[in-house]
């Protein structure tokens, strides 16, 4: 049987049928910038950061399935600029001081800035006012951080079978939310063994009496880019990550 194949950067890339771009390129080890994604849910194409060229189109990667003899473009000028530009978009409508987060190093957003050598937020800075949660007593909640990729949401429906999260508002507004009449995470059966607990890829789902714990050199993404840590980017399907989910 012929083996089917799509030609990512011109480089034969083999994939089964049903599998996206996104999948055969984790496969064959070839990294594309995503935020969005994890392998243990169904995608959304959320971020737009995985967007490649399929056939001279722009499409998502992690929602387009491949198809045999398909012509992909990933790490290319063009596109590299583009995810630059909807990291400064994230960096800027969110609070992301990197030197005082706890999830330095550890940050896919911040790993990526670095991956895709972005230098200046380059837009005006929204300095959004979202209070901080810290009712739950093992976490904290600092929605400042959120880039609505949904993981927590997708994960607190679909593993833990609680629905603790869920997204308000539209456009400009749009914003997480605890399902809880009084909106604190304190007030729902949430808990900090919870899948939901461990996908956030920013900081905004922190476990209380971490913050810090590893020394700067030592975090995940001082020991190797994330372009190059495609194994790890992979096989994010055990039930409690130790670092960015």
């Amino acid at each position: 049987m012929k083996q089917t194949m799509i030609m990512l950067d011109g480089m034969p890339v083999p994939f089964t049928e049903g599998q996206t771009i996104m999948d055969a390129a984790m496969a064959a080890d070839v990294f594309i910038p995503h935020l969005c994604h994890h392998p243990e849910f169904k995608p959304q194409g959320s971020c737009k950061l995985c967007t490649v060229k399929a056939n001279g189109r722009y499409v998502s990667s992690c929602t387009m399935f491949a198809k045999d003899g398909m012509e992909v473009q990933n790490n290319t000028p063009d596109l590299n600029d583009k995810r630059r530009t909807l990291l400064q978009m994230l960096f800027v409508e969110g609070n992301h001081f990197c030197p005082s987060c706890e999830k330095s190093g550890n940050c896919m957003l911040q790993a990526l800035a670095y991956e895709l050598e972005m230098l200046t937020p380059h837009f005006d800075q929204f300095y959004p006012d979202r209070p901080l949660d810290a009712s739950h007593p093992d976490v904290l909640l600092d929605f400042n951080r959120c880039i609505l990729c949904e993981l927590c949401v997708r994960a607190s429906r679909d593993v833990d079978g609680k629905n603790v999260f869920a997204l308000a508002g539209r456009g400009i507004t749009k914003h997480l939310i605890v399902n809880a009449k009084s909106g604190r995470l304190a007030d729902t059966d949430f808990s900090r063994l919870d899948r939901a607990a461990h996908v956030c890829p920013v900081g905004v789902i922190l476990e209380k009496r971490q913050g810090f714990a590893v020394p700067i050199g030592k975090r995940l993404y001082d020991e190797k880019p994330i372009g190059q840590q495609m194994e790890r980017l992979a096989e994010r399907t055990t039930k409690v990550e130790d670092s960015d989910g």
